[in-house]
């Protein structure tokens, strides 16, 4: 049986703010984003993926909403300013759609909005509470940088200047039960150093261990990237938090050799095939919702690795094979 799908995860999205995801708890997803000038209106593009439509038929679907990092502040800052962000982008489709989470910002950690964001998750619940969305839960998404240590991935660490931001975070997390979200990119980290790392250990082929870490065995770089983060949030007393994937991906085209149709092919297919069927070494039992980067080449955003992501064309012709 095929893994199920989980729906999109919406960036740059012409109405409501700059991120949605589509989930009706299944766990595997697909981003869209909007960061070009000649893409399909979403009614013409979401054909494109019959089986995530197929799949989300009839189900319930509940949807993920982000505040853009520019608003941060003043929702920390200013409770009528977060109710007011909730009374225009919640409040109105309330009685008719599941909010899931509601994420504070897109890798705003580290940077100067970080530490706002505690108070700006504190400020949303209060009025989510108040508008009664009190079981809509809110998070934040931080990337790869948020951790000033990450190989061997158990010294994964949070970087000092933002271990007490990510314990507040964390405290917050806890009380609503629900997980941090990461953005992990096998690829960069590949293409900056492709002398000590290597192609098979970056593309989930390779057939022994990699890395032993104290008695784990890491045969792809994937997981090593999401165990660092364990770790991370091991080390602040806070490993109870689950972990979902916001993006990862493989750019077709922009840096070759590094970027290939074959490399990207080889990687998504891989990595569908892991994250529906195993956990990482240190959270084996845990099948993590994944979010793979992206529906869509982007021609606005920076060139040109970044804007080379997509499965599909903005025609809506595949890149190359894959769903």
């Amino acid at each position: 049986m095929g893994p199920r799908f989980s729906g999109f995860l919406i960036s740059a999205m012409l109405f409501l703010t700059q991120l949605l995801s589509l989930t009706d708890g299944r766990d595997i997803g697909v981003c869209y984003g909007l960061n070009g000038n000649n893409l399909p209106s979403p009614g013409d593009a979401l054909p494109a993926l019959p089986e995530v439509l197929e799949g989300a038929r009839g189900s319930g679907i509940s949807l993920s909403m982000s505040t853009t990092n520019e608003d941060i502040q003043s929702l920390a800052t200013d409770q009528s300013a977060a109710d007011a962000w909730v009374n225009t982008n919640i409040v109105p489709y309330k009685d008719d759609v599941q909010f899931r989470f509601i994420i504070i910002g897109n890798e705003a950690i580290p940077g100067q909005s970080s530490s706002y964001i505690p108070g700006a998750m504190n400020n949303i619940m209060n009025s989510l509470a108040s508008f009664g969305l009190g079981t809509t839960k809110v998070t934040t998404v931080v990337p790869m940088n948020a951790l000033s240590t990450s190989y061997p991935p158990s010294d994964g660490a949070f970087g000092s200047d933002i271990t007490s931001i990510m314990t507040s975070i964390m405290a917050i997390l806890v009380r609503q039960d629900s997980p941090l979200l990461i953005n992990v990119y096998p690829y960069f980290a590949y293409a900056s150093d492709p002398t000590h790392i290597s192609l098979n250990y970056a593309l989930f082929t390779s057939t022994a261990p990699v890395v032993v870490d104290q008695g784990l065995e890491y045969y792809n770089l994937f997981d090593g990237m999401v165990d660092a983060f364990n770790a991370a949030l091991d080390k602040i007393g806070f490993g109870q938090i689950t972990l979902i994937v916001a993006e990862t991906g493989w750019p077709t085209a922009g840096n070759e050799p590094y970027t290939s149709v074959a490399n990207a092919q080889t990687y998504n297919k891989n990595l569908l095939n892991h994250v529906t069927q195993k956990g990482t070494p240190k959270r084996p039992e845990y099948i993590m919702p994944t979010f793979f980067f992206e529906m869509f080449n982007e021609n606005l955003k920076q060139p040109t690795v970044e804007q080379n992501f997509g499965f599909f064309f903005p025609n809506m012709n595949p890149v190359y094979p894959f769903w």
